[in-house]
């Protein structure tokens, strides 16, 4: 390695360390006014590039290792579905995501990730062909630009996975590839096993699962994907970059599911101190990346480096600013706020919802329809009234 260059994912993996993803930059940068709920697409890496390059620089003072590009969703099929008119190209975002990215990860010891996740043109039935030329677009950007690895990622059918990874495997450059699944498997029924095994016979060389479901059914679920490796006689290092929400009463499709998504989640927050919970269990797996997905933010990824400090060997520069399990507390004006600067106080609090007719669970929605059904059938054009009023009659019996 040259004098000043950093390591490399797999070195750093091969090696035994501890990575830390970022969050979910989609669901932060809603919140801050940046991207538009629905189409869900990135266009403030070209738009707003000021408001991206904050959202990088908060994740590696909480302590991230890795910059995503904010490239989710960013392939052109994407971008034109359902009447979205972007003002940029595919080309545009993907290229100014990866110099944001560059940008921030040049100020600390973080690399960049390129990123490629699931098409309207995959449910649309288009061919394998098709699919791979969409994928090709964003990832000869990602070559372009340097990246130092690329992940494919949020893929609910292992088949369109696999072909991700083929074209990313093609550019020689390390390969992640998470599914947004949990214990029941792809859409298909193809297990969490059979999953990872597909993905690394495919050139992925780290796999795991990231978005749809909590931290602890992440984590079985990755669980689950290792046993399945491990029983074909194949190695591969694993991810897990989950929600910050939980997710008990969900089924197979997650949090989309849930009559709550995407704008009534917040009660489902994680806190910090399971955040912490989540580390722990994610590393006693003998998970190595672990990061977080949607409704992440900093202060998540900062409490994952605090619980693992010991074993990663330092704290990140976040914590300047955070007392460890609340000591921070000790300089507070309130006695009564000063006794909860322990740890015992914060583990075992049971925190109140504050909502005292709000249920404890939700009935998701188990329209039970995946790639090919009629409803899937993505479309460039916005969806008209009357194809949205059979939703909602539909809805409306579910209901």
């Amino acid at each position: 390695m040259a004098p000043g260059a950093k390591k490399g994912i797999l070195e750093r993996l091969d090696a035994g360390e501890i990575v830390f993803g970022d969050g979910g930059f989609v669901f932060a940068l809603e919140k801050r006014g940046y991207v538009k709920a629905g189409p869900w697409t990135p266009e403030a890496a070209a738009e707003h590039p000021e408001a991206v390059r904050q959202l990088h620089r908060e994740f590696l003072r909480a302590g991230s290792n890795v910059m995503q590009t904010f490239t989710f969703y960013a392939s052109d099929d994407k971008l034109e579905n359902r009447g979205n008119t972007p003002r940029f190209s595919g080309q545009q975002i993907n290229e100014a995501a990866c110099d944001l990215a560059r940008e921030v990860a040049n100020e600390g010891d973080a690399l960049v990730a390129g990123g490629v996740s699931q098409t309207p043109s995959y449910l649309s039935c288009k061919s394998e062909n098709d699919v791979k030329a969409i994928f090709k677009k964003q990832v000869d950007v990602f070559v372009k630009k340097d990246v130092d690895f690329l992940i494919a990622e949020y893929f609910e059918h292992v088949e369109e996975a696999e072909w991700a990874v083929q074209v990313l495997k093609s550019t020689g450059k390390p390969v992640a590839a998470t599914m947004c699944i949990g214990p029941d498997g792809d859409l298909n029924g193809v297990s969490p096993g059979d999953c990872a095994v597909k993905l690394i016979k495919a050139g992925a060389q780290i796999v795991g699962i990231n978005c749809h479901f909590d931290p602890m059914t992440c984590v079985k679920t990755v669980k689950m994907m290792k046993e399945g490796v491990e029983k074909a006689g194949l190695k591969a290092h694993y991810m897990c970059q989950p929600l910050a929400y939980h997710t008990p009463d969900c089924n197979c499709q997650g949090f989309i599911d849930l009559p709550e998504f995407p704008f009534s989640l917040e009660p489902r927050i994680l806190t910090r101190w399971d955040m912490q919970q989540y580390a722990r269990e994610a590393y006693n797996a003998g998970i190595r990346y672990i990061g977080g997905c949607c409704g992440f933010e900093p202060y998540h990824v900062r409490a994952l480096a605090e619980e693992l400090a010991p074993e990663k060997g330092f704290l990140p520069q976040g914590s300047e600013k955070h007392g460890i399990w609340g000591s921070g507390l000790e300089m507070h004006t309130k006695p009564w706020v000063r006794a909860r600067a322990r740890r015992d106080y914060w583990e075992n609090l049971k925190p109140a919802s504050g909502r005292p007719f709000c249920p404890a669970m939700a009935n998701p929605d188990g329209w039970g329809v995946t790639k090919g059904h009629a409803d899937l059938m993505q479309q460039k054009e916005a969806t008209s009234k009357d194809q949205l009023k059979v939703l909602f009659d539909k809805s409306n019996k579910s209901n």
